[in-house]
C-alpha cells in the first residue's frame, strides 16, 4: 500500500482505537481523532489535515452540466472543489458559483433566496476551487449551483449528500 493510500486510510476514519495484546489482556486505548495521528514524514502532514465533507454530481438543469462537486476542509477552511470532468454551457455569459438551500435549486433567483455566492466560475471546464468564507454555516445548504446572473437562469446544479 503507497504513502498516499495509507494517508487516505488514515482520514477516511474519523476516529481510530487501538487495542493492545499484553499479557493475554485486551487493553483499549483512548480513541483518537485521525487528524491527530502524525507520521514520522512530514509531507504527509498536509494531506493528514484534509478531509471530505460533502459530495454531489452536476445535472442539467437549463444547459447540460456535468461533473463533480465536493466541499473539504484542509487545515480549518473549507473548500468547494469542482473536478477535473466539470463541463456546462459555454454561450452563457457571467457564470457564477452559488450554493443555495434548496436540494432542487430554483430555476432563478428573486432577491435573496437565502443563497451564497462564492463567485464567478473560472472555468466552464475542468477542475477549480473556491474557498468558502468561515462564517458560512453548511448544514445549511443543500447543493452547488452554476447560475447565469445576467440571464437570471440556473445552468445545472449538485445536490450535495
Amino acid at each position: 500500500m503507497t504513502l498516499l493510500q495509507n494517508t487516505r486510510l488514515l482520514l477516511t476514519a474519523s476516529f481510530v482505537s487501538t487495542v493492545i495484546l499484553s499479557s493475554n489482556l485486551l487493553q483499549t486505548l483512548t480513541p483518537v481523532n485521525a487528524a491527530e495521528v502524525v507520521q514520522s514524514n512530514p509531507s504527509t502532514l498536509i494531506a493528514q489535515s484534509r478531509s471530505g465533507i460533502r459530495m454531489g454530481t452536476f445535472v442539467k438543469a437549463e444547459a447540460p452540466t456535468t461533473g463533480t462537486a465536493k466541499i473539504v476542509k484542509e487545515g480549518g477552511q473549507n473548500y468547494l472543489e469542482i473536478d477535473s470532468a466539470f463541463s456546462t454551457n459555454d454561450q452563457a455569459p457571467d457564470l457564477h458559483v452559488l450554493l443555495d438551500p434548496n436540494a432542487n435549486p430554483p430555476k432563478s433567483y428573486s432577491n435573496m433566496n437565502g443563497y451564497v455566492n462564492l463567485g464567478k466560475l473560472h472555468k466552464v471546464k475542468g477542475a477549480q476551487r473556491y474557498p468558502i468564507p468561515s462564517a458560512i454555516d453548511l448544514s445549511k445548504f443543500k447543493s452547488v449551483v452554476i447560475w447565469c446572473r445576467m440571464a437570471n437562469a440556473t445552468m445545472g446544479y449538485a445536490t450535495l449528500k
